[in-house]
């Protein structure tokens, strides 16, 4: 039994799914107007890892995450940029799939864009005009009014009292009650609109995750999930949106990713104290040590980006590929008791740091199998191994490779480029050669060479050599 930490109320609730054997999820996507960060990542890892262990589980999943493809920033930056915003939003969505692809993250089933359902973000605005729960301001937009819906505050755990005592609003005459949220803007001069029974304009930033939810999911589905930030106001807001226009209960459990910080504080464009996905892949051995150091804490905490966590997270993922080292069996994967611990991790809330433990666990069982002899008990292991991993997303890297490639950070720090695969191959070649030639002298200094270079030899039975980076 799956069981979930459910934002709404703060407990461990089983997961249930609406349909027997179906699950559907919503995860609130990006807005493009940049590249994207870690803190961005962070998320799209996390829902991408409950994504692919319910469908390991045996569940049939709807995953639909959305676009923002219009709001103030992507005015504000096509404008300065001078690209006409179709085309601004189009680039910075192709660069972000590119990021995306790059860490392994699963494609969603439903990729909505915000511009795409602006008609339907019209229904439910005047239907929420027409039950009383929105009304139209002075100044044009429309607006919905937090008072009139009870339940608000149910997922945040905060009462509007409170919220007004201590709001930090700026004074709006337009508004019935500071912490009313825009629906409908009427548009200003020169930017998109769309005509609507309120005038031109285009719908506020919350009523679009309301829209694009029920067209792909219904008005009540299995999973909403997101960022910690977005808890409130956005998802606090989707909540009254929706409820009051359907009267249905819209998602069952709620899910929210704790912050990426810099120096115990959270990431964000906003702030300025942000790295993109491109600029953490140009630092890794490969894309997957990102997806380590992502899921090594749990996915409700806080976790700290560093180059020193990046390391620890690629050291991890290296002892695990020298155990895989030189094993390619198509061996069915046999389930051990470190599947069943596995297992038992993951259904706990997703607690991905103990899966983890599991996988370092059984890479040392193999090593311990090899080492005495137990070759079919470690070709055995080595494939519960790879499955294992494969269901959070890692070990799709062929071993030698992976032991191969060179570490950019390093090179980087050292100033130089890492030593090519080329001149290491003809460098072992020569050692070989000093070696049937008995001139262990010029092996020895052949092979310090190399380990002065980040390069480590491991000679292996027949006479071969095989090489890692250290």
């Amino acid at each position: 039994m799956i069981r979930i930490h459910n934002s709404m109320g703060g407990a461990k609730e089983a997961l249930q799914p609406l349909e027997p054997g179906r699950v559907g999820i919503y995860v609130c996507g990006d807005t493009v107007y940049d590249l994207a960060h870690m803190g961005h990542a962070r998320s799209k890892i996390v829902f991408d890892v409950v994504r692919r262990y319910l469908m390991h589980s045996g569940y049939e999943v709807n995953f639909v995450r959305n676009i923002t493809d219009i709001d103030d920033k992507i005015i504000r930056r096509a404008a300065e940029q001078q690209h006409p915003i179709k085309d601004f939003t189009e680039h910075y969505i192709a660069e972000m799939h590119r990021d995306y692809d790059a860490l392994g993250i699963l494609r969603p089933d439903h990729e909505p864009r915000a511009t795409d359902y602006v008609q339907g973000m019209i229904d439910l605005t005047a239907d929420l005009i027409a039950k009383g729960y929105a009304y139209v301001a002075t100044n044009g937009d429309v607006m919905y009014g937090v008072a009139g819906f009870a339940a608000y505050g149910q997922l945040s755990g905060r009462r509007l009292a409170d919220l007004r005592a201590g709001a930090r609003v700026e004074i709006d005459e337009a508004k019935r009650d500071p912490l009313d949220f825009v629906l409908w803007k009427h548009s200003k001069p020169g930017e998109p609109a769309w005509p609507s029974p309120w005038g031109f304009g285009r719908p506020g930033w919350h009523i679009e995750c309301s829209v694009m939810a029920e067209e792909f999911l219904g008005t009540r589905f299995d999973i909403h999930g997101g960022g910690l930030d977005l808890k409130f106001p956005h998802h606090e807001n989707e909540i009254a949106q929706s409820c009051a226009a359907s009267g249905d209960t819209f998602a069952r459990l709620w899910m929210h990713n704790g912050f990426l910080t810099i120096d115990d504080e959270k990431m964000s464009k906003s702030l300025g104290n942000f790295f993109t996905v491109r600029e953490a892949l140009q630092v890794v051995r490969d894309p997957e040590v990102i997806r380590y150091f992502v899921l090594s804490s749990h996915y409700r905490g806080p976790i700290n980006y560093s180059l020193e966590q990046l390391d620890q997270a690629d050291a991890a993922l290296t002892g695990i590929y020298t155990a895989l080292r030189g094993r390619h069996s198509d061996e069915r994967a046999r389930a051990s008791e470190y599947t069943r611990a596995f297992t038992a991790a993951m259904d706990d809330d997703f607690n991905t740091p103990l899966a983890l433990a599991e996988l370092k666990s059984l890479a040392r069982a193999l090593n311990f199998a090899h080492a005495n002899g137990r070759e079919e008990e470690a070709a055995s292991l080595a494939a519960e191994l790879r499955t294992l991993g494969g269901i959070l997303g890692f070990l799709g890297v062929d071993a030698e490779a992976w032991l191969q490639k060179s570490k950019p950070a390093q090179a980087l720090a050292a100033g130089s480029t890492a030593t090519a695969d080329a001149e290491i191959d003809e460098l072992i070649a020569r050692r070989l050669e000093a070696r049937k030639r008995k001139d262990f002298g010029a092996a020895d200094r052949i092979r310090d060479e190399l380990a002065q270079a980040g390069v480590i030899l491991e000679d292996v039975p027949g006479g071969a050599t095989t090489w890692r980076r250290k």
